[in-house]
């Protein structure tokens, strides 16, 4: 699960924010910029053709079961495609997007198969262990993304990091190839019709039933709202952002990509605690406030042109935050997710919380080129607003299903 975790985190960085700094060094404009570096986007819409990694196995990778099949196809795809950005280079724009599209499609493809894989290899005792396990090799998937590509980069070209981390993809094939295939049965529908109303219609229709369609209706509000201002700073903008502000790539990958991480990983333990002492709804509304305050922290830069205290202060607060809305959010999507459909509708509502920030990230070139930067990290602050109102509205409904502990 750590290799899995690790091949799983790679492309995600390499069609986002890293992207975004090759891009930059090659004068593509910045609104350009953060709409090429939303192609992991795609992450958002995988509940779409998810049916099919249950439902229908690969000619040619038969052999290797369901979910072995799909995930080597895809990790095959996502070596594929980095093998093609390098080659082509943004030199080539269009077949150099078309690509960058195919890697990220091939990349949310693989998290469809892992998490699949995750569920059917050990019972829901191990889950925890695994989760961990995953989420340490994802890190460090981020860590050679984003610290260690930029590092690089700062000496070789960018399509030799680039090729150089396709190569890298080859340690999680060989995983693939070795590791054992879950024994599970599965009744394969008749249509591809019958698969997206059993895969994602009946899971839908279901959390309308059980929890009434006003309630129901304001739930998937709140979910698609929440976490804009943490998703509008995670695109393409903050890369131009931090070259902008005077930092070389090699001071961006140490702090916002090692120092970062680890932080983040410190706020996600105090997130947890948090949970376990308050509750996961309680403990949401106070993250969601902080996580979106905590980007008025770049504001600091802007004066201060190259100064790496500010970009650590400010790094430290941010990721803290983000890491400390972290455990709330799955708390909370974890509850409102009935037993009988778990996969598909928890696959449902991230890709819902995820969506409108990443929208918002695809125009965010154009919002700073008309606002400036300072202006763009106050909108992504208000944004909260309209969240945190059916944050109050819904409080009835959740704050009173939760058993908090007494002390």
């Amino acid at each position: 699960m750590c290799l899995l975790g690790f091949s799983s985190g790679l492309p995600f960085l390499l069609v986002a924010g890293t992207l975004a700094f090759w891009l930059k060094e090659n004068g593509i404009v910045l609104k350009d910029i953060t709409m090429i570096a939303s192609a992991g986007m795609t992450y958002a819409f995988k509940f779409v053709w998810a049916p099919l990694l249950d439902h229908w196995r690969l000619p040619g990778f038969r052999r290797l079961g369901q979910r072995r099949g799909w995930l080597l196809f895809a990790q095959l795809g996502v070596l594929a495609g980095l093998l093609a950005m390098a080659a082509l280079t943004p030199h080539q724009l269009i077949p150099f997007v078309a690509a960058t599209l195919f890697v990220a499609f091939m990349g949310a493809t693989q998290d469809i198969a892992i998490d699949a894989y995750r569920i059917e290899i050990a019972p829901p005792s191990a889950q925890g262990a695994l989760v961990a396990t995953y989420s340490l090799g994802y890190r460090l998937g981020l860590l050679v993304a984003g610290a260690l590509a930029l590092i690089l980069a700062d000496h070789i070209p960018w399509a030799t990091v680039y090729a150089l981390l396709a190569v890298a993809m080859i340690v999680p094939v060989i995983t693939t190839l070795a590791m054992r295939e879950p024994d599970v049965r599965r009744a394969i529908p008749q249509s591809w019709k019958a698969a997206m109303r059993e895969g994602v219609l009946d899971p839908f229709t279901d959390f309308f039933r059980r929890y009434g369609w006003a309630v129901a209706g304001l739930t998937l509000l709140f979910i698609l709202l929440f976490k804009i201002p943490e998703q509008a700073i995670i695109g393409g903008v903050m890369s131009p952002f931090y070259r902008d502000m005077g930092f070389s790539k090699t001071e961006i990958g140490a702090v916002t990509k090692i120092y970062g991480v680890w932080i983040g990983i410190a706020g996600a333990f105090v997130g947890g605690a948090s949970v376990a002492r308050w509750g996961a709804w309680r403990t949401l509304g106070v993250c969601i406030v902080l996580e979106s305050c905590s980007n008025l922290l770049y504001l600091m830069l802007l004066g201060h042109h190259g100064s790496l205290t500010m970009l650590t202060l400010a790094i430290s607060g941010q990721n803290f935050a983000e890491g400390l809305l972290g455990p709330p959010t799955v708390a909370f999507l974890s509850l409102l997710v009935n037993r009988q459909h778990t996969a598909t509708q928890y696959a449902l509502l991230s890709s819902l919380v995820n969506l409108p920030g990443k929208v918002l990230g695809f125009f965010a070139g154009g919002i700073v080129m008309a606002s400036g930067y300072g202006g763009y990290f106050v909108i992504t602050v208000f944004s909260m607003v309209p969240a945190m109102l059916l944050f109050a509205g819904l409080w009835w409904r959740f704050a009173a299903d939760e058993t908090v502990p007494d002390g």
